[in-house]
């Protein structure tokens, strides 16, 4: 450690406001290489899939020691998977903006219902959706992906079910078919939405969108409308 001309360890400055910058610009740092790493990470999995996301590569892109990376993510699996959950809560807070603007467009009514239905399928063709599927691939054979991921999706599936609520928003979410209708969107978007690895193709044409329109507005149709 280095020292000063009377020999005492340099360190944080002594008053107390000087201490506090101190501390404030250290944490800013560690945000910063933190956020580069899973920005790199990201990068690495969204471009080259689960095996291009080495962890040289990562470090190599987010131009930081592998100290500095070990020291944020102690495991190749902890950082993919922390990457993947970044981007999502990134994605997620830009789909919740194109959401309110929708709303305040369409109030109630069938066109609200199918910009929100087209809005929702739109989001499984984001980057987010196809780094987290890299990781869902990998942990079928990879248990500690798989231990690593489990809670961490869980945690998002859940932010995502609050957020397709307010999507939809009152009277439809205490529409009785409404627990169902969310399940079914979820669920048969994400199988379809898989399809695309393969059969690359305009989202927004897809025939399916148009059945999930025509289902959840019949399905959440509010009586005396």
């Amino acid at each position: 450690m280095a020292r000063d001309a009377r020999g005492a360890a340099e360190g944080p400055p002594a008053t107390s406001d000087a201490a506090e910058e101190y501390r404030r610009r250290r944490e800013e740092q560690r945000t910063d290489s933190r956020n580069r790493i899973l920005d790199a990470a990201v990068d690495c999995l969204i471009e080259g899939g689960f095996s291009n996301a080495t962890t040289p590569r990562i470090q190599a892109r987010a131009g930081i020691s592998h100290g500095g990376l070990l020291h944020h993510f102690p495991s190749r699996s902890a950082l993919l998977v922390a990457a993947s959950q970044h981007l999502a809560s990134r994605r997620i807070a830009v789909t919740r903006e194109r959401a309110e603007e929708i709303a305040r467009s369409y109030p109630e009514g069938p066109d609200r219902l199918q910009r929100m239905v087209e809005l929702l399928w739109l989001t499984f063709h984001e980057p987010h959706w196809w780094a987290a599927l890299e990781l869902w691939t990998a942990s079928r054979t990879n248990d500690e992906i798989a231990g690593s991921l489990l809670p961490e999706e869980r945690g998002l599936g859940g932010v995502i079910r609050i957020d397709i609520d307010d999507m939809f928003g009152p009277p439809y979410t205490a529409h009785p078919r409404y627990p169902q209708v969310r399940e079914l969107l979820l669920s048969s978007m994400r199988g379809i939405a898989l399809t695309y690895t393969f059969d690359r193709r305009d989202p927004s044409r897809d025939p399916h969108l148009r059945t999930w329109q025509d289902l959840v507005t019949v399905m959440l149709e509010v009586e005396g409308r």
